[in-house]
Order: C-alpha cells, then sequence, then structure tokens
C-alpha cells in the first residue's frame, strides 16, 4: 500500500512540476492568441483561402498560426471556411498549421524538452505544410469535395428568425472591417475581447492540458524502461528512426489528448526512449486522434475521412523523419534523453519569477473578461454553452434554436452535445446578446 501511495505521490509530483515549468509560457502563449484572434478579421481570412496556390498555402499557414490552438476549434472552423468557399487543400492546411505552429506549443516544447524541439516544430511544420499542399490536391477527387461541400452548406444553412417567437436578430461581423479592428487594439473593450478568448480558450482545452500532465506524469514515474525499450526500435539505423516515426501517430491516435496537452505526452515519450523524429510526428499527430477523425467523418463522408488519415500520417511522419535526418546532420539532435522531465518542486529562480509576473498578467485579463459589459466589449461574440469559448456569432460554425433563442457553438460536437441535453446547457451563455433565457 505504502508503495503504491508512494508512486502516486511521485507521479502527482511530476505532473505539477510540468505543469509549473510551463505555467508563464502557457499564459503568454493563450495570451497572445487571444489578442490576435480579438484583432485579425476572419472574414479576411475566408476570402484569401480559395485556391491553394503557394502564396494562399502561406496566407493559409499565417491565419493558422494566430488562432485558437485548440484541435476542435481548428477543424471546425476549417470544415467552415471550406464550407464557405475556401479551397478544401488551404483549408486543411489551415487547420494543421493552427495547431502545430502556435507560440503556446513552441514554447511549452522548449521549456518541457529542449529549445531542438521547439525549433524542430515549427521547421517541421514548413515541411509538413509543403508536402501536405504538394499530395493532398492530388488525391482527393473533386467530385467528392464538391458533394462535402453541398452536404456541409445544407447543414450550416441558417434558417430564419421567427419573429412572432422573439426570434434573434442577424448579426454583423464583429469590427466591422479591419480598421475599425485595429482601432480596438487601443482600447480597453478590445482587450477585453482578447481576454476573452484567452480564458475561453483555456476553459475550452483545461481536459486536454490536466490530462495531458497527468499522464505523462504516471507513465515518466511507473513505466519501466524495460518497456519502453520493447516498444521504440532503436541501435537498427533507418530503420529504427521509420519505425519511430510511424510510431508516434499512432499513440497521438489513441492518446485521445490534443493541442497542447499533448506536449506533456511527448516529454514523457522521449524520457521513455522515443527517437527525436518520433517526437516530432507524435506532436504533429494531435488532429489524428480518434474523437477527431470521427468529426472527419461527419463533416466530409468515410472516404474523404480514410484518404486524410493516410495523407496525415504520411506527411507528418515524413516531416518527422526528415527533421530528424536534417538536425542530425547539423549537430542539433540531444545526445541523451533525460532521466527526469520537470523538477518536483518550486524553487526560487527564474521560472518562479515568471510564474508570478504571468499569474499577476492574467489575473489582470481574467479581471478584464470579468467586467467586459462594463466596458462595453463582448457585443458581437457569443459563448459556446457546452466547452466555453468564446466565438464571433457571424462566423460560429455551428448554431441551434431551443425555445426562443439561438445559441452558438465552435463545433458541431459542442452543438450535438447540447441537443442531446439542452437543458443542462442553456444557462444563456450562448443566446443572441440582449435576450434572456
Amino acid at each position: 500500500m505504502i508503495t503504491v501511495l508512494d508512486a502516486l505521490g511521485r507521479s502527482l509530483a511530476g505532473a505539477f512540476g510540468m505543469f509549473w515549468a510551463t505555467l508563464w509560457a502557457l499564459v503568454l502563449g493563450f495570451g497572445l492568441s487571444g489578442a490576435v484572434q480579438a484583432f485579425v478579421s476572419r472574414a479576411r481570412m475566408q476570402a484569401a483561402l480559395g485556391d491553394h496556390r503557394p502564396k494562399t498555402v502561406v496566407k493559409a499557414s499565417f491565419f493558422g498560426m494566430v488562432s485558437s490552438s485548440c484541435s476542435y476549434a481548428a477543424s471546425a472552423l476549417a470544415k467552415s471556411l471550406f464550407a464557405r468557399g475556401a479551397d478544401f487543400t488551404a483549408a486543411m492546411v489551415f487547420m494543421v498549421a493552427g495547431t502545430n505552429l502556435v507560440i503556446e506549443l513552441g514554447a511549452v516544447l522548449w521549456l518541457l524538452i529542449g529549445w531542438q524541439f521547439a525549433l524542430a516544430e515549427f521547421l517541421g511544420g514548413v515541411i509538413m505544410i509543403t508536402l501536405l499542399a504538394v499530395v493532398l490536391p492530388r488525391v482527393m477527387p473533386d467530385s467528392r469535395l464538391a458533394a462535402a461541400r453541398d452536404h456541409l452548406q445544407a447543414e450550416d444553412a441558417p434558417s430564419p428568425p421567427d419573429p412572432q417567437e422573439g426570434g434573434d436578430a442577424p448579426v454583423a461581423e464583429a469590427g466591422a472591417g479591419d480598421a475599425a479592428r485595429s482601432g480596438r487594439i487601443r482600447t480597453r473593450a478590445g482587450w477585453a475581447d482578447a481576454a476573452g478568448y484567452m480564458i475561453s480558450d483555456l476553459s475550452m482545452l483545461r481536459r486536454e492540458l490536466v490530462a495531458g500532465f497527468l499522464i505523462a506524469g504516471f507513465l515518466a514515474e511507473l513505466v519501466p524502461t524495460s518497456a519502453w525499450s520493447t516498444l521504440f526500435l532503436t541501435g537498427h539505423g533507418w530503420w529504427s528512426s521509420i519505425e519511430n516515426v510511424l510510431l508516434g501517430p499512432f499513440l497521438a491516435m489513441i492518446s485521445f489528448v490534443c493541442s497542447v496537452g499533448n506536449v506533456p505526452l511527448a516529454a514523457a515519450l522521449w524520457h521513455g526512449g522515443i527517437s527525436f523524429g518520433g517526437v516530432v510526428s507524435f506532436v504533429f499527430a494531435d488532429l489524428l486522434t480518434i474523437p477527431l477523425l470521427l468529426i472527419y467523418r461527419r463533416y466530409y463522408g468515410t472516404r474523404i475521412t480514410l484518404r486524410l488519415l493516410a495523407v496525415f500520417w504520411m506527411v507528418m511522419s515524413a516531416a518527422g523523419l526528415i527533421t530528424e535526418y536534417l538536425f542530425t546532420l547539423v549537430g542539433l539532435v540531444p545526445t541523451r534523453h533525460p532521466t527526469t522531465i520537470a523538477a518536483t518542486a518550486i524553487h526560487w529562480n527564474y521560472t518562479t519569477v515568471l510564474n508570478i509576473i504571468a499569474l499577476i498578467v492574467f489575473g489582470y485579463l481574467y479581471w478584464l473578461h470579468r467586467n467586459r459589459d462594463r466596458f462595453g466589449a463582448g457585443t458581437a461574440y457569443a459563448t459556446d454553452p457546452v466547452c466555453g469559448m468564446q466565438i464571433e456569432r457571424a462566423h460560429a460554425p455551428a448554431t441551434a434554436r431551443h425555445g426562443r433563442h439561438t445559441y452558438y457553438f465552435c463545433s458541431d460536437r459542442c452543438r450535438n452535445r447540447f441537443l442531446a441535453d439542452p437543458d443542462r446547457y442553456a444557462s444563456g451563455v450562448g443566446v443572441e446578446s440582449g435576450d434572456s433565457p
């Protein structure tokens, strides 16, 4: 009994150590992401992604980088962009960049495993997106994509409000134009909206983050080295590298942990002996978790989903392998695997100082968020009643009516959960501004 409790205590201490080592980076990353989401026009994104030429792929990558890092939100937004006229390849590039080329992911990788992995994530991400832009248009039949777009457009077509029911009025786009958005960056209302995005993203990803840290803590402490060595081939040259980069996406698929939450798991895998390229391909593959594959199937159909799975797995593994060999060529691959992932106790050092500053900044942003009505913020936004994500009503990926009110959702996944039990979620947070539930 004592041995079990000791192992449990060490695992929880390891999980807390990883959280403490990355706290300031999480606040910084989510804060910057919230600011960009509040001040960059989503309509501009949609209009710029009509094909998959190199210039458009670069734009899609940039727009993905400055969007929410949540895998579910990225997949829903990519679906909405595609349904509203964006090129399918450009939409998929947007989704991949939105979960792999974001600041918070690189910062957490740097702190938990090392700067080499953060650099590999961004350089490897460019390689992966390049491969995706080349391969995907060649394996996706135009007829099936047209059918998928027609299906999505029919499914997402808004129903007109019933004036006799006191229905909600149409909503104009938030910030009406880039000039209005850029002006809001100098107002408290603008930053209150940015804080709303930050708080909602953290709320939406809290389960993934907690699960990622806890699972990583238990894997690092409880799984013996011998078990890892039987899973990851070592000492067989190029064959070991190939096996590891192919295994990485499979482990991501069955882990059910996505977004930034899979970085602690990547740290545990590196601690266990997976190759450098295997870590990179594992982190890339957060878009291949089983729940997301089921979502793709609902959006685009079984055949497109199977092709997406094959292409994603191939380009993510290939990008991990190419990145490993490039980094090996210039001597940037770490030669030793760590014996520990993070300190299990708090010490007075730069991490503690940065965390204190981050908590103060977070407190201020949270105060802005709680007082957003006072500053005139949030007038064009709604909060997903299921996951808590802040979304522009004019560009909500999914909506539903319940009673006399319209509710807005970050994805069909949240809408379906709402429709299964609307009374549980219908607390008023997702309705049109000015309505009372």
